[in-house]
Formats: structure tokens, C-alpha cells, sequence
């Protein structure tokens, strides 16, 4: 959260699309924002549904039991991970979001400060009002920075889909739901077994 003084704030200007991370870092604004080439995307300001949070905290228990005494870190939201292009400095930075869930293996990414650059594994926990950024907006910065692996969770249905990063491309699987385990490629050996899963998620 900014701690600079009110008077030294920023109002930022939503229709401008080259804010960067410089500019994101001066801003005190009541809804959670990300930067996506520059453009600003508000989060809903009232908090997530419970169904959201539900499987936002058991998926990220399970992946920090699993990666305990392992290289990998998980964190989630809020968390701030920025994708520079030609240059780490802040203002030269216009990407930055905030994964529901994200796993990183190499610590020379993060910083006291989040993550900057690509993280292995995001996890995206959809919910009414955020399908159109995560499908489409998520998906292109996700693909073109490399993300490795890309889950898209469907809080409502219940349901999962996985983008692999393969050649430089998203690899879709097909739709995983009630019965099916799921396995990570990137996380070796992590499994989910969505029945148990979603089992006591109401």
C-alpha cells in the first residue's frame, strides 16, 4: 500500500494508456488497479465472493504444503508482479497485475516489492465481473511474457482450463471438471483431484 503523503498523490487519468509502474506507485485509490500496456483496469472495489477466497486459500494452502523445503515461493493476491520489457526502472514499466495465485522459482525475480518478470504458474479464479480482462487481456500479457503455466479457474461451475506455454505459444488443455486430477507441468509433481477439491467448496 502507498504510504506517501496525500498531497504528493496523483489522481490518475483512466483514459490514458502509458501509465507505467512509477506512476502506479503514487496513486491512492479505493478499488485495486493493474497496469495493462500502460492502461488502467479497475478490480471491483467490494471484495471478491466468499466462493472466490474459498478456493483462492485452499488452492494456495495446497501449493505451499507441496513447495515447502522446495525452490518455489507462492503468493497471492495481493501481490504486485511486473513484467518490464527493455528496461527493470519503474517508469519504463507498464505492466503490473495481480494474480489471485502465483508461483515463482527463481528468487533473482522477486524483491521486496512483489515479482518483476515472468512468474511459472498464475492462477486466475474467474468471477462475473473480471472474465473479459483475465480471458483476453490476462492472456495476451501471460502469453507474450511467458508465463509458463496459466490456470483459469471457473469459481461458478467449478471447472478448469490450463495454458501451457509451448514455442512460444499458449497450448490449451481441454476443460477439466468434477472427477479428472489434474497435473502441473511446470510444478513437477503437484497434482489436484478436483472432485476432493471443490468437494467441501460451497
Amino acid at each position: 500500500m502507498n504510504t506517501k503523503k496525500p498531497d504528493t498523490l496523483k489522481e490518475p487519468d483512466l483514459e490514458y494508456s502509458n501509465h507505467s509502474y512509477a506512476d502506479y506507485l503514487t496513486w491512492q485509490m479505493e478499488e485495486v488497479v493493474e497496469l495493462i500496456k500502460g492502461k488502467i483496469f479497475k478490480k471491483a472495489a467490494a471484495a471478491p465472493k466468499r466462493i472466490h477466497q474459498r478456493i483462492s486459500i485452499k488452492l494456495a494452502a495446497k501449493l505451499y504444503n507441496f513447495l515447502e523445503k522446495k525452490p518455489c515461493q507462492v503468493y497471492n493476491a495481493p501481490f504486485d508482479v511486473r513484467f518490464p520489457k527493455s528496461s527493470k526502472e519503474d517508469k519504463k514499466i507498464h505492466d503490473v497485475v495481480q494474480p489471485d495465485i502465483c508461483v515463482i522459482c527463481d528468487p533473482e525475480k522477486l524483491d521486496e516489492r512483489g515479482c518483476i518478470g515472468a512468474p511459472d504458474l498464475i492462477v486466475e479464479i474467474l468471477s462475473p465481473g473480471n472474465s473479459k480482462t483475465e480471458l483476453k487481456h490476462k492472456f495476451e500479457l501471460y502469453e507474450s511474457n511467458g508465463v509458463g503455466e496459466y490456470w483459469i479457474i471457473h469459481a461458478e461451475t467449478r471447472d478448469l482450463l490450463i495454458y501451457s506455454f509451448i514455442n512460444g505459444k499458449y497450448k490449451p488443455s481441454r476443460l477439466f471438471t468434477s472427477g479428472d486430477v489434474v497435473e502441473s507441468r511446470v510444478i513437477q509433481g503437484f497434482k489436484l483431484g478436483l472432485e476432493e477439491f471443490f468437494g467441501d467448496i460451497e
